[in-house]
């Protein structure tokens, strides 16, 4: 009983996908103690999130010239590094199925590849065979005509 490959890159893909989310925890505490990476990077995009939301949630309600206030630094810390705890864990998520996709297509081309090998070498074969019958047809034919070239036998 032959037992098939083992694998390996899902089992890979696996770890790292589960090891992303401590990668994520490590990232949003780092940007917590970071005033340069709170003030830079956490927080733009949490403003930007707080006031694309809020005008959303205003437009759908009505209000359309409400103005909208900003969060406090906190609170757009806090968010800005969920927000890109989220984004690394959705990066290496994209990532694996990226490399999931382009493995599965490799081994598909590499499948298709073996086929044509074998139908071409299948279409030799059969043009092999065909020259072959027609050798064999003509040395038939070859064989025959000599036969009735012979003189008839005469009976005694």
């Amino acid at each position: 009983m032959v037992v098939g490959a083992f694998p390996i890159a899902k089992l890979l893909y696996l770890g790292v996908r589960q090891m992303s989310k401590p990668v994520a925890n490590r990232i949003k505490a780092g940007a917590r103690r970071s005033d340069f990476f709170k003030t830079y990077c956490c927080m733009p995009p949490a403003q930007l999130y707080h006031w694309i939301e809020m005008r959303t949630k205003m437009r759908i309600m009505g209000f359309k010239g409400a103005s909208i206030k900003p969060l406090n630094e906190e609170a757009a810390a806090e968010l800005g590094a969920e927000l890109l705890g989220e984004a690394v864990i959705f990066l290496i998520g994209g990532g694996c199925m990226v490399l999931e996709y382009s493995r599965q297509a490799a081994n598909a081309r590499r499948k298709e590849e073996e086929l044509n090998e074998t139908i071409v070498s299948l279409q030799t074969q059969i043009a092999e065979l065909s020259l072959t019958t027609e050798t064999l047809s003509a040395q038939l034919r070859e064989v025959n005509r000599l036969l009735l070239s012979l003189p008839a036998p005469t009976k005694k």
